[in-house]
């Protein structure tokens, strides 16, 4: 069996922060993939960037999938940090990759569209994220495909304290929307600091996806 590298195209008014991005057309957002999110309180985290923030916030207080947000920290003058809380009309596709046993290893918007990196077990799987968008009403599109060996059975250019944290991370439900376990609690079984785990897991990730996607690309 052999596990795959995929980036699709999804396109649905109900998908999280999409009314937020038609009304300002300059925002990029991506989640925060290091922020150790709380499984109970709800909270994500996002990178935006956007030339007008004021204008960023109005779209998101029309916006009928957030419920709740806060400016957590302006990196720059147009870049900023925030945490977001969704409605129950919001549509995310984390859940849906996590139950197929995938993990979602990237996700930005493309105008009113979002890019999904995502990393499933075997091929078949996809058809379960096809079903999804299919049974919601959602546009979806194969942008890339790319088949390996299993990860357990190769390094994919990652060091060997990188490999061990990934699988760790990813069979406690760390890479589960909601997380089942915390960053410290991922650290803690890794018997380092949450720092150090933190590290491993951002270099890991971005390790396989230049091992990937990038250069296969």
């Amino acid at each position: 069996m052999s596990d795959i590298k995929a980036v699709i195209r999804v396109e649905n008014p109900d998908i999280v922060l999409t009314r937020t991005v038609s009304h300002d057309q300059s925002a990029k957002v991506m989640p925060v993939s290091e922020a150790g999110t709380d499984p109970d309180s709800g909270r994500f985290l996002y990178h935006v960037e956007s030339s007008d923030f004021c204008r960023f916030e109005d779209g998101l207080r029309n916006d009928h999938t957030i419920a709740a947000f806060n400016r957590v920290i302006e990196t720059t003058a147009e870049r900023a940090i925030y945490s977001f809380e969704y409605t129950d009309n919001a549509k995310t596709f984390s859940p849906v990759i996590s139950k197929a046993d995938g993990v979602a290893l990237e996700m930005e918007n493309e105008g009113n569209a979002w890019l999904i990196s995502l990393w499933m077990p075997d091929r078949d799987k996809l058809a379960d994220i096809w079903d999804y968008a299919q049974d919601n009403s959602i546009d979806i599109e194969l942008r890339r495909v790319n088949e390996y060996a299993s990860l357990g059975k190769t390094t994919a250019g990652l060091t060997e304290t990188q490999r061990e944290a990934l699988l760790v991370a990813f069979e406690a439900g760390y890479f589960n929307d909601p997380r089942d376990v915390t960053l410290t609690e991922v650290a803690d079984t890794l018997d380092i600091s949450k720092p150090a785990a933190s590290g491993l897991l951002r270099r890991g990730i971005q390790r396989l996806i230049i091992s990937t996607l990038v250069e296969d690309s």
